[in-house]
């Protein structure tokens, strides 16, 4: 059993030694650990440092990408250097990492597809009470829109099985963590939390420039995958919303049709039915969008079997250059 630990940096010079040293050398269960470091076109010596600290294989981007596809570049080469199970932690040692052993344990019990660490963050005194509320009512969202029990949805200490992590596709580019927990529940897979430690804050987050910053793009991430999953219910929601909406101005211009002998309020009457128009279309849509997701789920059957194919190669390649 194979477990490979990927480490996302940006500029993680300073952090990076202490990040490594924490990373546990012996797992029950577990046969061999190996480190990766993805570099997203760091500036300082974060791969100098890197190969000081004795990882096992290194990722570069050229340029800075953003986490959520190194995170993608980092599963792919994990997956090719053929890791049964894949830890993804954070470069600027925020989490535990003697709490590896943790997140492993439900995928070697066979109890779980992916494993989050959970920072139980109402417990954590250098999180502001915004943070820590704003955690809460988006790690709910979250658990609403994914269909599983995640407490702590934005936590980038997670373990992947081999299977899940095929299974996934990454195609936000801001974040990799409210993305594949939605994806992971609305694809069946096993996700489930356990409570993990965090050291001290060693740099402010660069995920975002501002709280509201951060706010707006986990939002459209939120909507844009569970639109992706959920296409019909989505648009028939808001179908219905304007459906609604139009009946109130019909039903007004109809009760003043037949009480008022004036006549008049026409306004009403166009108002209602452009809303009216406009929701069946909604529904239209929904019902082209749902059309089009069963195609999607195709597509990434197919995408799964060649990855597996792929890895198959590379795992015989790998055997044959070995025994030469």
């Amino acid at each position: 059993m194979k477990l490979i630990v990927q480490i996302p940096c940006f500029n993680e010079e300073k952090t990076l030694p202490e990040t490594v040293a924490d990373i546990p050398a012996e797992i029950a269960g577990i046969d061999k650990i190996e480190v990766l470091i993805i570099d997203d076109g760091s500036s300082d010596r974060t791969i100098e440092v890197a190969r000081m600290c004795g990882v096992d294989h290194i990722v570069r981007n050229t340029r800075n990408l953003g986490l959520a596809r190194s995170f993608s570049a980092g599963i792919d080469a994990c997956l090719k250097q053929g890791a049964d199970i894949i830890v993804n932690t954070d470069g600027d040692n925020q989490y535990a990492g003697k709490d590896i052993a943790r997140l492993v344990a439900p995928i070697l019990a066979g109890k779980a597809d992916l494993v989050i660490g959970d920072r139980r963050t109402e417990t954590v005194d250098e999180f502001s009470w915004l943070k820590k509320k704003l955690q809460y009512l988006g790690s709910g969202v979250v658990r609403r829109l994914s269909g599983t029990s995640v407490r702590d949805a934005v936590s980038g200490f997670r373990a992947f099985s081999r299977e899940t992590a095929i299974r996934l596709n990454v195609l936000s580019s801001f974040s990799y963590t409210i993305e594949t927990v939605i994806q992971s529940g609305r694809k069946g897979l096993a996700v489930v939390s356990v409570p993990i430690g965090t050291n001290a804050k060693t740099r402010e987050s660069r995920l975002a420039r501002s709280i509201p910053a951060f706010i707006q793009r986990s939002v459209t991430t939120m909507i844009r995958v569970y639109t992706m999953y959920k296409p019909l219910r989505v648009f028939l929601f808001l179908g219905s919303l304007l459906f609604i909406a139009g009946m109130v101005p019909i039903l007004r211009f109809l009760y003043f049709y037949f009480t008022d002998a004036a006549g008049g309020h026409i306004q009403s009457l166009i108002l209602g039915s452009l809303l009216v128009i406009s929701g069946f279309g909604m529904v239209v849509v929904g019902i082209i969008a749902d059309l089009i997701s069963f195609n999607r789920q195709l597509a990434e059957m197919t995408l799964e079997r060649v990855r597996k194919i792929e890895l198959e190669q590379i795992r015989l390649a790998n055997s044959e250059a070995d025994r030469h």
